[in-house]
């Protein structure tokens, strides 16, 4: 939940911050492949597929461990082929959370930064329409969306600042990069719950193993112990008669 949270929402917010710039901030994609706001942005989007993505094949492969390592499997078949394979799945698919936790505690701290600066424009909006007189000013330079050439400046006292601040795309973008926020700290809950869970399985497969071998050779004791009494047995009639 918290990755398709993250991922719809993040999405819809990149799209949305879009139309922010190309509509109040005038800002235009620059010709050529040069490396602008809106390539960034494309990238990111791009990088929302990748997540999706390859959590969708993580979940199949988490799928794939619980059948290889499940009781049901290893009562009806009774092979360690089973077990062993179940314990190197669950021991890659560890490593895989592992990576994935820091994966996402970057995720969040990078989902964090729009947040804090539509959180500051959102309370521009609010604070300019108590406050008389005030002219402040959002200068896209000072987040690095243009370059320190292009004059990208929206002043509160400007007609296009009032109509951003009554439209319905900031505040809804806005919130959903809290959303997407929101989704990448569940994404990140849900990751320590993985490697707690497959910390336990894992332990659990391990001994499951060794108990197993201690059966195998325990029950090879007990028939090498009833072959020597049969054979013992037979002697003694063979003497007898």
């Amino acid at each position: 939940m918290g990755v398709a949270l993250f991922c719809g929402c993040g999405h819809e917010a990149l799209s949305g911050t879009v139309t922010i710039l190309q509509n109040y901030f005038e800002v235009i994609k620059a010709p050529g492949d040069a490396l602008d706001v809106f390539t960034i942005i494309d990238i990111l989007k791009y990088i929302i597929y990748g997540l999706a993505a390859g959590f969708f094949v993580f979940g199949v492969l988490l799928l794939v461990e619980g059948f290889f390592t499940t009781g049901a499997i290893r009562d009806l078949y009774g092979e360690f082929k089973i077990t062993a394979c179940g314990r190197c799945l669950t021991a890659f698919l560890m490593f895989l959370a592992y990576l994935f936790f820091l994966v996402w505690l970057g995720v969040t701290a990078f989902t964090s930064l729009p947040v804090f600066m539509y959180f500051n424009v959102w309370s521009m909006c609010q604070n300019t329409s108590w406050v008389k007189g005030t002219n402040l000013c959002l200068d896209l330079r000072q987040f690095g969306a243009v370059s320190i050439y292009e004059d990208r400046k929206l002043c509160t006292e400007s007609e296009k600042f009032i109509k951003m601040c009554e439209s319905n795309e900031l505040d809804l973008t806005f919130h959903l990069f809290v959303c997407a926020l929101a989704g990448a700290g569940a994404a990140v809950i849900a990751m320590v719950h993985f490697l707690m869970a497959l910390a336990a399985n894992w332990g659990y497969l391990k001994d499951a193993s060794r108990m197993q071998k201690y059966e195998d050779i325990k029950s090879k004791e007990e028939q090498e112990l009833h072959d020597i009494h049969s054979t013992r047995s037979k002697e003694r009639l063979n003497a007898y008669t």
